[in-house]
């Protein structure tokens, strides 16, 4: 059966859309301007569309992010993808943003060198020095439980004596200079783009994988903390630390 799936991708913040035809990449567009994406997905989507001139009603899935990452763009990717869901009476796909990040390191030239026994260690900027990681398999199989993480020097050694781990995404690029082991490879540039989506919605699809459209919500991880002004009535400066 013909699978034409849209893959919504919002999670940091730059946001990108691909669509994919049995499960291989038809065309991915991305829109790289800071945090705007209640401004430019739906426009994203519809130029994808038209470039390759189908109409929502040709789709037979939309996959998003299921998270973690930013709650904003999370949220507004999940309303955007129930709403073509819903218009279209299609079925919603859900994919862990960690799982597209390791899709996106696999396409790295390093795994074409090194063909040992690896953990992948997919982790995503939660702020100061906190991370969303979770461990994986070389076949991208989770290895652990999707943790909230403060990382220090320390708290990757006892691993690294063990095994040799791949770090990769937003929240590693922070944490590289913490670790000089030849145990822990630090890859740069690892963005979870949505055609790294492309073959977990397409597993999903093909075992009747679905979410359910009205009551799906992605998976903050912690729980939304709104910022507040620093200032006072009287127009001060308060000292606040802010999350």
């Amino acid at each position: 059966m013909n699978s034409v799936i849209l893959c919504i991708e919002t999670s940091e913040n730059f946001c990108s859309v691909a669509l994919s035809e049995n499960g291989r990449l038809v065309l991915q567009l991305v829109d790289d301007s800071d945090r705007n994406h209640s401004q430019i997905l739906t426009v994203l989507i519809d130029s994808l569309l038209k470039q390759v001139n189908l109409s929502v009603d040709s789709l037979s899935a939309v996959a998003v992010s299921r998270g973690p990452g930013s709650y904003t763009g999370l949220r507004i990717g999940t309303s955007v993808a129930k709403g073509i869901c819903y218009a279209a009476n299609i079925p919603l796909i859900a994919v862990s943003t960690l799982e597209t990040l390791c899709y996106a390191a696999l396409n790295d030239t390093f795994f074409n060198k090194n063909t040992s026994d690896l953990l992948l260690c997919p982790m995503i900027d939660a702020r100061r020095m906190e991370v969303y990681m979770q461990f994986f398999s070389r076949d991208v199989k989770p290895v652990s439980e999707i943790e909230a993480k403060i990382v220090s020097s320390d708290s990757f050694l006892p691993i690294l004596k063990e095994k040799t781990v791949v770090f990769f995404g937003s929240g590693a690029d922070k944490i590289e200079r913490l670790y000089n082991s030849p145990s822990a490879i630090f890859l740069n540039g690892v963005r979870p783009y949505a055609q790294y989506m492309i073959s977990s919605a397409f597993k999903c699809y093909s075992s009747n994988v679905f979410e359910d459209v009205a009551y799906f919500e992605p998976f903050y991880l912690k729980n939304f903390l709104p910022t507040k002004s620093g200032k006072n009535l009287l127009g001060s400066r308060e000292n606040k630390n802010f999350l």
